[in-house]
C-alpha cells in the first residue's frame, strides 16, 4: 500500500486534511498547538471511475480499488529536532512513508492561531524543511562515522561515502537532501536511512473556500519554492472537504463545481503522489472481482504480476491486455478477442496506464 506522511506547522489544517481525507479518521482538529498528539493512521481508496465501468462490463460481484495510507503527525514547530513541541517524537512514523505531504496555511483567519503570529508560506515551508534537515543530518553524521573506516576498502562503502558526503553538504546549509545530485547507485546505497528530506514532497496550499479554483498569492510562493525542488502542488481546501462530508454524495460534485472545481482534495492529492513517484495503475476484472493494481512506471508484465502475487512474477508464461477504452468500447473480453484488441504479451512488455490484464501462469 502506497504510504505518505503529513506534516506542517500546528494549525495549518493538517488533522481537519487528514479528517476529510479518511471519513471515519478520529484525529481531533481543534484551534490549538498539538491537538494531535498520538500519529493518527488511515486508509482510503484511490479514487477510480474506471473502476465501476469495467465491473459493469465484467459483471463483477465486487470492486476492489487500490488504496494509499496517510500518517498525520502532530505539528512541527522551530526547534523540533531540539526537542520543541511533540511533532519531534513522531517523525520515526513517516519515516516509511513513500512521500511526504506538506500542509502549507495558505489563508487567512483571525481565529485561527498561527504560531508564527502571522502567515508567510515560505517561511513555514523554511521552518519544516529546517526541522526535517537537521534530523535527517544526524542520521548521516552517525552514518559517516560507521562507513568511513569500511570505505578505505570496501566499494560499496566508498560508493555509500561519497552519497552521504554529498547529501551532508545540503542537509548543513537547511536544505531538502532531494536536492544532492546523486545518481541511482548513491540513491541505492543510502536508501536504508530513509532520510525524510530525499522523499518525494507534494506540497499542499491549504487555501479558503473562495480560492480554492483560482489559488491567491500566497499558493504563487509554494508554488515557486516547488519549482525549484521538482516537488509538486495541489491546492486544496480542508474547509471545503469538511463541508463536503456533511453532503450526500450524489451533491457532492455539485457542490464543487459550484466553487469552480472539479475534483476534491483527495482526487487531486493522489493524481499529485502518483505522478511524482511515477505511478501507473493496471486492472484486472472478472465475475468474481474488478480490482486496481498500482505498479511503477516501466515494469514489464512479469513484474506486474508479482504485485498481485510473487508466485505469478516466478510463473508467468504470458499477458493477454487490451486498453481499458479498447474493453468498454466493445463491451467484452471476447469482442475485444474478435476485433484482434485482445493482445498476448511476453516478458518483455512495458505495462501501460489503464491496461486490463489476464496473467497467464504456469503454478
Amino acid at each position: 500500500m502506497l504510504k505518505a506522511g503529513i506534516v506542517g506547522l500546528p494549525n495549518v489544517g493538517k488533522s481537519t486534511l487528514f479528517n476529510a481525507l479518511v471519513a471515519n479518521a478520529k484525529a481531533e482538529a481543534a484551534n490549538f498547538p498539538f491537538c494531535t498528539i498520538e500519529p493518527n493512521v488511515g486508509s482510503v481508496s484511490v479514487p477510480d471511475d474506471r473502476l465501476t465501468t469495467l465491473a459493469e462490463v465484467g459483471k463483477s460481484a465486487q470492486i476492489i480499488p487500490t488504496r494509499v495510507e496517510f500518517v498525520d503527525i502532530a505539528g512541527l514547530v522551530r526547534g523540533a529536532s531540539k526537542g520543541e513541541g511533540l511533532g519531534n517524537q513522531f517523525l520515526g512514523n513517516i519515516r516509511v512513508c513513500d512521500a511526504i505531504v506538506h500542509v502549507v496555511r495558505c489563508f487567512e483567519n483571525d481565529d485561527i492561531i498561527h504560531v508564527e503570529a502571522s502567515i508567510d508560506p515560505a517561511r513555514d515551508i523554511e521552518i519544516i524543511t529546517l526541522e526535517l534537515a537537521l534530523s535527517d543530518l544526524a542520521q548521516v553524521d552517525r552514518r559517516i562515522d560507521r562507513t568511513r573506516k569500511a570505505a578505505r576498502a570496501d566499494a560499496d562503502a566508498k560508493v555509500e561515502l561519497a552519497a552521504l558526503e554529498k547529501v551532508r553538504e545540503i542537509l548543513d546549509a537547511g536544505k531538502p537532501a532531494r536536492l544532492a545530485n546523486l545518481n541511482d547507485e548513491e540513491k541505492a546505497a543510502i536508501s536504508v536511512l530513509q532520510l525524510l528530506t530525499l522523499k518525494p514532497t507534494i506540497y499542499a496550499a491549504n487555501v479558503s473556500e473562495d480560492d480554492l479554483a483560482t489559488g491567491n498569492a500566497f499558493v504563487e510562493k509554494v508554488k515557486a519554492i516547488a519549482a525549484a525542488e521538482n516537488a509538486e502542488v495541489t491546492i486544496v481546501s480542508a474547509q471545503v472537504e469538511s463541508e463536503l462530508l456533511e453532503l450526500p454524495d450524489e451533491e457532492r460534485q455539485d457542490f464543487l463545481e459550484s466553487l469552480g472545481v472539479k475534483e476534491g482534495g483527495l482526487k487531486s492529492l493522489i493524481r499529485a503522489t502518483y505522478h511524482l513517484l511515477g505511478l501507473r495503475t493496471y486492472f484486472t476484472v472478472g465475475p468474481k472481482e474488478a480490482r486496481a493494481w498500482t505498479i511503477h512506471a516501466g515494469m514489464k508484465a512479469p513484474q506486474a504480476a508479482g504485485v498481485i502475487h510473487s508466485d505469478f512474477e516466478k510463473a508467468f508464461i504470458r499477458a493477454e491486455t487490451v486498453a481499458f477504452k479498447d474493453l468498454v468500447d466493445c463491451g467484452s473480453m471476447s469482442a475485444a478477442r474478435a476485433k484482434g484488441l485482445l493482445r498476448s504479451e511476453g516478458k518483455e512488455y512495458i505495462v501501460q496506464e489503464g491496461d486490463v490484464i489476464l496473467f497467464l501462469t504456469s503454478a
